[in-house]
């Protein structure tokens, strides 16, 4: 019997050493694996592009997004290129394959959705648009929750109520004012030290319309060349059709609206001639039902019907920057399969306008999201 196995000598036991090239690989793809994973279920960086959570949010804001407070979304389009969202970064092409599709599945949070909470989600309307991506794959948008699932939300003239109860109206929001001058203009410098918008220009003969912080309008109203300055309000009883669910029977509009409930996983509704419109896309679209109307009657997967429960919670979302925002307003509920994370902290701000020393907002790093 040889006992060899026993008796391995250094030169059996040596390691081949792993080459310079190896040991780069190796770490890169450690690397990204792990980058991949806390970006998946912890953390996630976010950039501000558009306006409509303004002056709460800025253009040019970089966000930290926490995926553990409502719980990570488990990888729904789990074959994908690291890194990239939906598009390949450079190049106009899908970054990801939809030919393996994993159910929607939530890992346990700290807490659900609360009214207040500035929240990242996929854009719902990509559910049916011309570019359709998985609902993982979908636009993030970013906007702050004003209803959760069960909550009846209602406007009157801008003011926000949940269940007969007036929300409180964040801080930093802003909305638009009729201003009205005496023929001179304003310095620019003063348009952007008040942080004011002047881009909607004229509305009558008379009157501009100017989207402003509250805080500003005071300050504002000091000028000798202002002669008049109201807020900018759609009255109620005059019907949008771009507001959601876009019919005019309801005279609802961005300013006066509602009141609406907000879908709960397990509520049923009876469906009527009126609130057909606003459950359609829910029970249809994001919870993937044949739902047909045929003269008066309903039918949901061939079953003649006047009801329906529902499976998911949904949300009501709107930006702070109420007149520059497209939101739950204008396109319906979030369902919950959609929600992201909860916006932490600012980070860094970069102003494209400002000059040079002065682009980085200082004063925003590190700043928490509120």
């Amino acid at each position: 019997m040889s006992w060899r196995f026993w008796n391995k000598t250094a030169a059996d036991t040596k390691k081949k050493k792993k080459s310079a090239t190896r040991e780069w690989i190796d770490a890169i793809v450690f690397a990204v694996i792990a980058a991949t994973l806390i970006r998946g279920l912890f953390i996630e960086a976010f950039t501000i592009p558009t306006p409509s959570m303004e002056r709460s949010l800025l253009v040019g804001d970089f966000l930290f997004v926490s995926k553990v407070n409502y719980g990570a979304r488990t990888p729904m389009t789990p074959i994908s290129f690291p890194f990239a969202h939906h598009t390949m970064p450079l190049f106009d092409i899908k970054s990801y394959w939809d030919g393996v599709k994993l159910p929607y599945y939530r890992l346990p949070g700290f807490s659900h959705v609360k009214k207040g909470d500035v929240v990242v989600f996929n854009y719902p309307m990509d559910a049916d648009s011309p570019l359709y991506r998985p609902v993982d794959k979908r636009e993030n948008y970013i906007k702050r929750c004003q209803g959760t699932p069960g909550d009846t939300l209602k406007l009157i003239n801008t003011q926000v109520y949940v269940n007969g109860k007036a929300a409180e109206t964040p801080s930093e929001s802003q909305t638009s004012y009729l201003i009205r001058t005496n023929g001179q203009e304003l310095n620019p410098q003063v348009l952007y030290d008040l942080h004011i918008d002047p881009s909607h220009g004229q509305v009558n003969a008379t009157d501009l319309e100017w989207i402003m912080p509250r805080a500003s309008v005071p300050i504002l109203k000091s000028y000798s060349n202002i002669t008049y300055i109201a807020p900018y309000i759609q009255p109620p009883g005059q019907a949008d059709l771009q507001v959601f669910p876009h019919d005019t029977r309801l005279k609802w509009n961005v300013d006066n609206y509602g009141p609406i409930i907000i879908p709960k996983k397990g509520w049923t509704v009876t469906l009527d001639s009126l609130n057909y419109m606003i459950y359609e896309r829910a029970i249809k679209l994001y919870e993937n039902n044949k739902l047909e109307k045929r003269g008066n009657d309903i039918f949901i997967n061939g079953t003649k019907t006047n009801q329906y429960t529902f499976k998911m919670d949904y949300y009501w979302m709107m930006g702070d920057n109420r007149h520059n925002s497209l939101d739950s307003r204008f396109w319906g509920f979030v369902p919950e399969d959609h929600i992201v994370g909860k916006a932490l902290f600012v980070w860094m701000s970069w102003d494209e306008n400002a000059s040079f020393m002065h682009k980085i907002r200082w004063s925003r790093l590190f700043m928490g999201i509120k």
